[in-house]
Order: structure tokens, then C-alpha cells, then sequence
């Protein structure tokens, strides 16, 4: 690197008829130029202020300004205050004398990023604390940049672990469990959604849902979406009444007409052998019972996805559970994870699914274990991390 290129630029603000700084730059031992401007006072520097300022040297004993809340009567650092607010993005160097050792170190505290003292100044320690300024206040920068970055990070988390579903299924003797896995790197919230809840009726409802996309805003409709279907469903809304209403919300509430929403709605009778089925455009649930492999529910009867027609209607299919069943939801993320060798353009798809699972089961793995069993599987058939959302729930019965 050139020596031109690390040129560093000095704005001097002091009140010194004798006139310390006389010359236009410095040169240090390592060839770097220190190009200096001096200000008489706060409202001159402020003129001379510039993006390439790299630093300023404040005398301390230069008078307060006469207005602007910059401190109390008498306080000896309110230039330095007022220089801090000015220039928060510049390093600053505080010029006392020697005498002054107590209000050097106090500058530092104050914000100052180093001081000097007067009657030993010279060009060689100039230019070292200069530099060392400069540094110092980029790494206070950056470090205060990872400060913040690391809280807003930790706020999202918390926000978005806040909108996970908590199962309303109090007084219902079905067990439940989920997995949640978001596409986007580093997120906690995906466009996929679910939620159950047991009405007063004894009636257990459960849906899942996939915004199409990934983003924040997919993330956020989809919430939208799974709230909106909690309300409606205590309201006492089913079929597609409820779904007619629900991509309602979605039009309304979607940041363009290409965005649309899958969902599957499940209402268990409150005997737990019957259940009412709603397929939009979303692949169909897979139930295992006692004694028999796991197999798709019937779809043959399913409606297009949310917001893709505007007058769409979707028919509600009874299905038998039977006295003992284990019914798991899924997104679209666990079925289109490829497999096979490196390259290959084959999805594991349902049919590969159930077979996925059917090995699982004869394993003798249940709920949570199960999912991640499931979840796991995928990604390695994958051959890396599912690029898709991917979210599984799953309710058992006796």
C-alpha cells in the first residue's frame, strides 16, 4: 500500500495565539502524511469538519460554548461534549497541559479516545497517537456494530419464539408433538405455520399451512394466516366456510397476487375415531394405526391453495381413525428434499415418505422422536440441509 493511500487528516481546534500547528502536515517514521487543518473555535470546526476527517485534536482549554446545553456553568469538558455530539464517527485526541493529568484521564472516560499534553508534544508522538486513535474508534465502531447486531438478533429470536403456536388441547387425551425447521439461514420463523386447539364442544381441530417463498414477509402472513384460523375456528367456523374466509385474510394481507398459501385442516370428533378433512392445495396427512402400515388419507377431493381462485370452494371429507391412530401433518419441505446419488433429480416425495416412516415406526420410535427421526432422514437423503421450510405435527391416540 502506498503511502498516499493511509494519508491521514487532522482537524486541530484550539485557541493558541502562538500557533502551535503552523504546518500543513506531519510526516511519521512509517511515511504516512498527517494533513492538519485547525479551527479557532467550536462554529469554525464545525465548517471544517468533513468526511475525510479522520481525527481531531481538542484543546481542552478552549471556551465552552455559550449555548446548547452542553453541560453547567464551569464544567471543563463541555467543549469536549459538544465536539463528541458534533463528530460521534471521529476519533478524538483531548490537548491539556501537563498539570492537567486528572482532566486528561477524565476526557478519556468522558469519550475521548486518548489525550496528549502540551509541552511534550511533538510530530513523531502526534502522528502515533493520531493513528492509534483512528484505530481505536474503528474498533469501538465495530464493536458497538456486533453489540447491536447481537441484541436485534436476540429481540427476533424472542419475537418470533413468541409466535410459535402454544396447543390449546386441554381435557383432550390425545398427545401431541411438532417439529420446526425454517428454510432461511439464521431464522427462528418460516412461511409454514400450524396450530391446534380443542374446541368446548370436544371437537380437536389442527392445521398446517406453507406460505409460498421464504422471506420475512412470508414469515409474517403466515402468522397472520394461523391466528387469524385460531379465531375463526373458536368461532365456530369449519369447511369451507372457514376457508373461504381465510383467503379473505390472505388477499387482503399478501404483498402481491402471486403469493398464495397451501393449508390442510383436520376436526377429530370428540371420541377421537372420525375427523373431518380439508385439503388446499396441501399434500395429505398420513395416519399409522395399530397393527397396519402408515398410508395417506384419502385426497382425491382436495380444493386449489389459498388465493389462487377467487370464488374457490373446498369440500370437507369424514374419514375413519378408528380406536387407535397416530396422524402426522407435514409440509411440502419434508417431501421435496432429493435422493439418491450426488446430482440425482429425484425427490423422496409421499410414497418415499411413507416408507421413511413405516422403517421408523417398526423402530419403534413415537412422537418428538419420531419427527426428528423423520426430519433427519430427509436431510441426509438430501445430502445437506433441506432448503425448505419444513414443518411436521403429530397427534396420537391411545
Amino acid at each position: 500500500m502506498s503511502a498516499n493511500s493511509t494519508d491521514l487528516t487532522l482537524l486541530v481546534i484550539e485557541d493558541d495565539p502562538a500557533g502551535t500547528f503552523t504546518v500543513p502536515s506531519l510526516l511519521d517514521a512509517a511515511g504516512t502524511r498527517v494533513r492538519i487543518r485547525t479551527a479557532r473555535n467550536l462554529t469554525e470546526a464545525e465548517r471544517l469538519l468533513t468526511d475525510d476527517v479522520h481525527c481531531i485534536l481538542l484543546d481542552l482549554a478552549l471556551p465552552a460554548p455559550s449555548s446548547g446545553g452542553d453541560g453547567e456553568a464551569g464544567d471543563r469538558l463541555a467543549a469536549l461534549r459538544h465536539v463528541l455530539r458534533l463528530a460521534p464517527r471521529h476519533a478524538v485526541l483531548a490537548l491539556t497541559a501537563e498539570t492537567d493529568a486528572d482532566l486528561a484521564a477524565e476526557a478519556v472516560r468522558v469519550g475521548a479516545q486518548d489525550y496528549l499534553f502540551r509541552d511534550e508534544l511533538d510530530g513523531r508522538q502526534l502522528s502515533r497517537a493520531i493513528r492509534y486513535a483512528v484505530e481505536r474508534k474503528r474498533a469501538d465502531r465495530a464493536q458497538h456494530k456486533l453489540a447491536e447486531s447481537r441484541l436485534r438478533a436476540q429481540e427476533n429470536a424472542r419475537l418470533e419464539r413468541g409466535l410459535l403456536p402454544t396447543p390449546l388441547l386441554e381435557g383432550s387425551n390425545l398427545r401431541f408433538a411438532s417439529r420446526y425447521r425454517p428454510g432461511r439461514s439464521r431464522a427462528l420463523l418460516g412461511g409454514d405455520f400450524y396450530d391446534t386447539v380443542r374446541t368446548s364442544d370436544g371437537t380437536v381441530h389442527a392445521m398446517i399451512g406453507d406460505v409460498c417463498g421464504h422471506g420475512p414477509d412470508e414469515a409474517a402472513l403466515g402468522v397472520e394466516l394461523r391466528i387469524a384460523w385460531r379465531a375463526l375456528t373458536f368461532a365456530g367456523l369449519c369447511g369451507d366456510e372457514l376457508l373461504s374466509t381465510l383467503q379473505q385474510v390472505l388477499e387482503h394481507e399478501r404483498e402481491s397476487e402471486e403469493i398464495f398459501a397451501t393449508l390442510c385442516t383436520v376436526d377429530i370428533a370428540p371420541d377421537g375415531r372420525r375427523a373431518g378433512l380439508c385439503l388446499a392445495g396441501h399434500p395429505s396427512p398420513l395416519i399409522a394405526r395399530q397393527g397396519r402400515a402408515a398410508q395417506l388419507l384419502p385426497y382425491e377431493d382436495g380444493g386449489p391453495a389459498l388465493g389462487l381462485l377467487p370464488r374457490a370452494r373446498w369440500s370437507r371429507r369424514q374419514v375413519e381413525l378408528g380406536g387407535s391412530w397416530s396422524l402426522m401433518m407435514y409440509t411440502d419441505g419434508l417431501i421435496e428434499g432429493r435422493v439418491g446419488p450426488p446430482g440425482s433429480k429425484q425427490r423422496l416425495g409421499q410414497d418415499g415418505m411413507v416408507d421413511m416412516i413405516n422403517r421408523q415406526l417398526a423402530a419403534g420410535l413415537r412422537g418428538e422422536a419420531l419427527l426428528e427421526a423423520a426430519v433427519t432422514e430427509a436431510r441426509d437423503l438430501n445430502g445437506g440441509e433441506l432448503t425448505d421450510d419444513v414443518a411436521l405435527l403429530l397427534l396420537d391416540r391411545g
